[in-house]
């Protein structure tokens, strides 16, 4: 969440950066922050006074009892009693200001980066890099792939290619568990353990660190990185332990550090898990989710960092290449977007989405957002670094991007990669599937 001094500091910087998020009541929902700031701090300021004048009459009690004045000494202590219960009072105000602070702090989103575009939706994101040859950057166009184009005609969707070749049964899903819970088999299943592989490998030779982390958290843990209380229709709920099936690996790796102060010299730490995700998607229906488009359970690949805030920038553009690395080695058509404010998480001061394009269905599909989140989370977390030069200690940077998604990539191999003779396995990945083709 905004920290209270970004907050009261630069109040109409804030207050501009939520706007381009197109955040509702923006100057309200500041102006509350302030209010309800002002009056805790009252309220601790007139009971430390409380507190101080108490401690110093109680100290004026004994020595009247000493001297033999019981009845100056009686007056004292009703003195203090009434105090004392002035002082509750004022804990009681002091207390309901901070939960209130703490609720309205958690309902405003992170301010984006002034790198980030106005806009309103997905529409007014910006394509900054394409691997298509007649690609505008800015502007949605499709080109000419600077692979060996697919054949243009008679291409089957990803849901057909996978009946044909026995790779996933959807319907056997839905008698399982239901819809968005595919089951992968054969060589589908294989294709599946072969991307997993790849991507980890390709992280370790990255410097990440692998990271084995439960697939259920804590609500605690859910706060942390600001999926609760923002996200909490779409995450799964255990109701019966208070426990949330996990919507990405961000969300367990990334509170690895929560109460944690960290050296300098340890920085940046990098992370990566393999995990299945799980997300309600309610709402989600039509073409837009046939197939592997839109899944409530799937395979990814996260990597996570947390870095100084002077390096931090740096961390998110090396991220971006790792995974800008992946989709070339997979021979995959891809494009990158840098999202403009209405369209950014909630949590994001500045997210890429990659998306590789779909010829059987004519779009594109995402398949990674790398994200910087700036302070916001380790707000949450109370994640620090300890400075080695001053020994003081301040808020990290948290930095996550999938590298990748499975669903969608499986879907852009199956259906850019089909031919006569059946799907042809991207070289990067032979060695892990033991094939060159998928028939």
């Amino acid at each position: 969440m905004l920290t209270l001094k970004l907050i009261t500091e630069e109040t109409e910087r804030v207050i501009a950066g939520l706007e381009k998020k197109h955040f509702t009541g923006a100057r309200q929902a500041i102006e509350e922050v302030i209010a309800v700031d002002k009056a805790r701090r009252q309220a601790q300021a007139e009971l430390d006074q409380n507190l101080s004048a108490a401690k110093k009459l109680a100290a004026e009690i004994g020595m009247l009892m000493k001297q033999g004045k019981r009845e100056e000494a009686e007056e004292v202590k009703a003195k203090v009693a009434a105090l004392k219960e002035v002082s509750r009072d004022l804990e009681n105000k002091k207390e309901t200001a901070e939960q209130e602070l703490a609720r309205q702090l958690c309902q405003i989103p992170n301010i984006p980066y002034d790198e980030v575009p106005e806009g309103a939706s997905a529409e007014d994101n910006w394509v900054v890099k394409s691997n298509l040859k007649e690609c505008v950057i800015g502007k949605d166009t499709v080109g000419n792939w600077d692979a060996d184009p697919a054949p243009k005609t008679d291409m089957l969707p990803h849901w057909e290619l996978a009946k044909k070749y026995n790779l996933i049964d959807f319907d056997l899903g839905v008698k399982i568990t239901g819809a968005g819970f595919p089951v992968y088999r054969g060589k589908g299943a294989r294709l599946q353990r072969a991307l997993i592989d790849f991507f980890l490998d390709e992280a370790q030779k990255s410097g990440y660190e692998e990271i084995m982390p439960p697939t259920v958290v804590n609500a605690a843990s859910g706060y942390g990185t600001g999926q609760l209380p923002d996200k909490e229709g779409q995450m799964y709920h255990c109701t019966e332990d208070d426990l949330y099936l996990i919507p990405t690996a961000e969300v367990p790796v990334t509170n690895i550090y929560r109460d944690v102060i960290l050296d300098e010299k340890d920085l940046p730490i990098k992370n990566c898990a393999y995990t299945q995700c799980f997300r309600r998607e309610a709402g989600s229906y039509g073409k837009d989710v046939r197939g592997l488009n839109r899944l409530h359970e799937f395979s990814k690949i996260e990597i996570v960092r947390i870095d100084t805030p002077e390096h931090s920038a740096e961390s998110h553009k090396e991220m971006l290449q790792h995974v800008e690395g992946l989709l070339q080695k997979l021979e995959l058509p891809y494009r990158i977007l840098r999202l403009c404010g209405g369209d950014q998480s909630f949590t994001s001061a500045v997210c890429y989405d990659f998306e590789v394009y779909s010829e059987a269905q004519k779009r594109w599909l995402e398949v990674s957002s790398v994200s910087n989140f700036d302070t916001y989370q380790a707000n949450r977390l109370k994640c620090r670094v300890r400075r080695t030069a001053t020994g003081k200690t301040e808020l990290c940077h948290t930095l996550n991007g999938s590298a990748l998604a499975l669903p969608r990539i499986v879907a852009s191999i199956l259906e850019n990669n089909q031919t006569e003779q059946g799907i042809r396995v991207p070289k990067a990945l032979v060695p892990y599937m033991g094939c060159e083709v998928i028939n």
